[in-house]
């Protein structure tokens, strides 16, 4: 009896003893980071940097050789149409240089009579694109078209009027170039002492490129005028992004020093230019510019922000975090928590923000997944949320 009890002492012990080294050597569940899949707005973005300026930005250009004499206007100041800005000593011209400026003279006023012809027609289009959206307005009431067709409508009647109001402006600008190449014809005829540069338009001093004396040739900017307060944005994107980029999209800025601002974009321009990125890397780019709906107080022209280009969003979308899914066998898939382990999930991604991804199938609402999964996870594997 004694020896049956020892013998089942000895048992039970290497019971225990096995039992404790299966749990030591059994592998602890795997400390992950998760997600969990819920519904919001998920948009995909175009983000670069952007710069703001002045809609309405005239440079007063020289219209002589000459010396140009100290300009007493600071940044900031009130000018007026007519207002002297500037003035230039001529130097002595020959027959030559007087026929080169009554060449100029000849040039700036077919240049004026080119803007008039766009001011008109700009003025045809804007009135066109008032009475389609009249014509659009009735059918929608009508309910024969969708109020999508609507908003289109007013978008361009509003790119139509933005476009007119340039129009107007290079109209003005180039009036302004026509009297300012009279005057230097006039005062080289009469061999005045100095030529008077005034402005074309009222506005303020945006930058004055040289307060002191120098020599100046003709078509030198030497002021340039503007409103501050009617600003626009222009970003430079990649030409492989900006066939994405349509008007009337959302543009988002942040970064100048303030919240986040809301503008739209007008036009994207048709033609790209050559850039050397940062690294060395020649890039086709193009001009996107938008317009703010409301100018913050503080933002001025030429300040730099953070813009991102909505080019496609929903509202109440189910979606998770970009960095739990990933590619395998040519299908996108994520690991899904339940029971303590993990379940391989193939899934349908829909829209692709920079931050989250819309799930078209595949998770359901509230499922747990692992964000930034390893190379070494695999279905089945216990795992446990980092807390």
């Amino acid at each position: 009896m004694t020896f049956t009890r020892r013998s089942l002492g000895y048992a039970a012990g290497g019971l225990a003893l096995a039992a404790l080294l299966a749990w030591w050597a059994w592998p602890s569940p795997r400390v992950v980071e998760t997600a969990v899949v819920g519904k919001g707005p998920v948009q995909v973005t175009i983000e670069e940097d952007g710069e703001t300026r002045a809609i309405d930005r005239y440079g007063i250009a020289s219209p002589v050789n000459g010396r140009l004499m100290r300009v007493s206007l600071r940044e900031g100041d009130l000018v007026k149409p007519g207002q002297i800005v500037a003035e230039i000593a001529p130097t002595p011209l020959s027959a030559a240089d007087r026929d080169l400026l009554v060449a100029r003279l000849e040039s700036a006023k077919a240049l004026e009579a080119e803007a008039f012809d766009r001011v008109r027609r700009a003025d045809a289009d804007a009135a066109q694109a008032v009475r389609e959206k009249k014509r659009v307005a009735d059918l929608v009431a009508g309910k024969f078209m969708s109020p999508q067709a609507l908003e289109q409508a007013e978008s361009a009647v509003s790119m139509k009027s933005a476009d007119l109001a340039a129009a107007r402006s290079r109209a003005v600008s180039s009036a302004a170039d026509v009297r300012a190449a009279q005057a230097a014809l006039t005062s080289v005829r009469a061999n005045a002492p100095t030529v008077r540069v005034d402005s074309p338009v009222s506005g303020r001093v945006l930058r004055i490129a040289e307060k002191s004396e120098r020599v100046v040739t003709p078509g030198t900017i030497l002021v340039t005028v503007g409103d501050p307060s009617a600003l626009e944005v222009a970003v430079d994107v990649l030409s492989n992004d900006a066939v994405r980029v349509k008007p009337g999209m959302r543009m988002l800025l942040t970064g100048w020093g303030g919240e986040e601002i809301e503008a739209v974009v007008r036009t994207v321009e048709p033609a790209a230019f050559r850039k050397v990125s940062a690294l060395g890397v020649e890039e086709q780019r193009v001009w996107v510019v938008a317009d703010f709906k409301a100018v913050p107080p503080g933002l001025g022209d030429a300040y730099r922000v953070d813009a991102r280009i909505v080019v496609a969003e929903k509202a109440d979308a189910l979606r998770v975090p970009a960095g739990a899914l990933f590619r395998r066998d040519g299908k996108w898939h994520a690991f899904a928590v339940e029971g303590g382990r993990l379940v391989l999930r193939v899934v349908e991604p829909g829209l692709r923000g920079a931050r989250d991804v819309e799930i078209v199938s595949g998770l359901a609402q509230g499922a747990q997944v692992v964000l930034y999964p390893g190379n070494d996870l695999a279905e089945g594997a216990r795992v446990v949320a980092r807390r």
